[in-house]
């Protein structure tokens, strides 16, 4: 697994941190400590994943997000705000994880490495994609579970694919309302709980314990890979 991994943090202790764990799991890191750093070492070859404080000095961290995925750069937000409306604005802006200070070194170097393969491996256009013991066909509307056939409805079968298009990353209630049942229904999260309820049935081996479609109250769903 290859990449520049972009620390960008205005504390010198944090950056430090988190530097060296990412060198100990084998990749590479630069460190930039205030938005403008991070836009210059962003735009450079080889930059892949950023990890961003939200608290810079020279500028609100959220708002660099768009800029950082129009360069194509994977965006983990590594932050201390843990407000619900923070991590849904900038998932919704396209941040690709969102971390809460404090934090386990070794979690987030996993969440690093699981973001790296998902990137890696995203398919071109149509095809089958597959995100742990689930492999679909998005083109035949087909879904198997450990090599087994799946029966869904069109609706679940959207879901689940727009949660396997991003496998790993926590996808909020308003991008999958919105993807799936269009944008007079971004409210209607109660519609995208019967789905989850659903497909949990026919996708997990004990439901109310589930271990592949996973929730975070009050912002969205991940599909663990």
């Amino acid at each position: 697994m290859t990449g520049q991994i972009l620390i960008v943090d205005d504390e010198t202790a944090i950056r430090r941190l988190v530097r060296g764990a990412i060198e100990r799991g084998g990749l590479t890191a630069d460190e930039a400590g205030t938005a403008a750093e991070a836009l210059t070492f962003a735009r450079r070859p080889g930059c892949e994943l950023v990890l961003l404080d939200l608290g810079l000095p020279d500028r609100d961290g959220i708002e660099l997000i768009p800029f950082l995925k129009a360069l194509d750069r994977i965006v983990i937000v590594l932050t201390a705000r843990d407000a619900i409306a923070e991590k849904v604005a900038a998932l919704d802006l396209g941040a690709d994880d969102y971390v809460v200070k404090p934090f386990d070194t070794d979690e987030l170097l996993a969440r690093v490495r699981v973001a790296l393969r998902r990137h890696h491996a995203l398919p071109a256009g149509h095809g089958r994609l597959r995100a742990g013991q689930l492999e679909l066909d998005l083109a035949e509307h087909q879904v198997w579970r450990d090599g087994e056939p799946v029966k869904l409805t069109r609706k679940e079968f959207a879901l689940l694919a727009e949660l396997a298009r991003h496998a790993g990353k926590l996808v909020t209630h308003a991008h999958l309302l919105r993807t799936i049942w269009g944008e007079g229904h971004v409210e209607d999260v109660a519609y995208l709980r019967v789905a989850i309820r659903a497909l949990r049935l026919k996708l997990e081996a004990d439901p109310a314990a589930p271990t592949c479609l996973m929730n975070e109250p009050g912002i969205g769903y991940r599909l663990i890979t």
